[in-house]
């Protein structure tokens, strides 16, 4: 298998790592910026994952238009892709999940983990919006790659939803925020010479409805070893 896939053990420690090396910032809303967030063979199996990025042509500014060319992580996902399979047990781990509550001081405690790899092409944006507060935390890990990926990063904005600033598409770092009533971020169009890859990670609240977009409906989050 290329590249090999590392122990959830393994991803499960170096996710906490990174966690507790991440810097905070206040402004324009309280956000985490973390480096080398997975092991590097697993960042790159997801990379490497044989699946076509959609293509959609004109858009409105929100994925919710493109619901069915959606890629979330599911369990049929999980047996076909090792790589899924690794970073879902990771981050279901009570040791992950206690390290996310106590950082962004909130209670994933019965949640479930949901995951979509994103993949976008030339002509991607997304207008300025705030997650729900049915996602317990948002983060996105960066998988691009191409000497104009660093700057395919998310862009921020302030309360009144002016552009502030635009965070740093580093392969394999990550950002997390919490939603709230002044979170508003997106992706101003610009152009995407190749693929635009990341991938978002929530724990979603117990009575999320769209069962189908969680990676296992099966298990809620413990904070304690089942």
């Amino acid at each position: 298998m290329f590249p090999p896939v590392p122990a959830a053990d393994d991803v499960a420690a170096q996710f906490i790592d990174a966690l507790r090396a991440s810097r905070r910032a206040e402004t324009p809303y309280r956000h985490w910026k973390l480096r080398a967030v997975l092991p590097e063979t697993l960042a790159t199996a997801l990379l490497l994952m044989p699946i076509a990025p959609p293509v959609l042509g004109e858009t409105d500014g929100t994925r919710n238009s493109y619901n069915a060319s959606r890629c979330f992580i599911t369990p049929a996902m999980r047996r076909d892709y090792p790589a899924c399979a690794a970073l879902t047990e990771a981050l279901q781990r009570p040791a992950v999940a206690r390290a996310l509550a106590e950082t962004c001081a909130i209670d994933v405690a019965g949640g479930f983990l949901r995951m979509e790899y994103m993949q976008d092409l030339d002509g991607a944006w997304l207008e300025p919006h705030r997650d729900i507060p049915e996602k317990l935390f948002s983060m996105v890990i960066y998988l691009c790659t191409g000497p104009e990926a660093a700057g395919w990063g998310t862009d921020i904005y302030d309360a009144d939803r002016r552009w502030v600033g635009r965070s740093e598409a580093t392969f394999n770092s990550a950002v997390i925020f919490v939603a709230g009533p002044a979170t508003w971020h997106g992706f101003e169009k610009r152009p995407i010479r190749g693929v635009r890859r990341l991938m978002e990670i929530n724990y979603a609240r117990a009575d999320w409805r769209d069962r189908e977009q969680l990676a296992d409906p099966g298990h809620p989050i413990r904070l304690d070893q089942p």
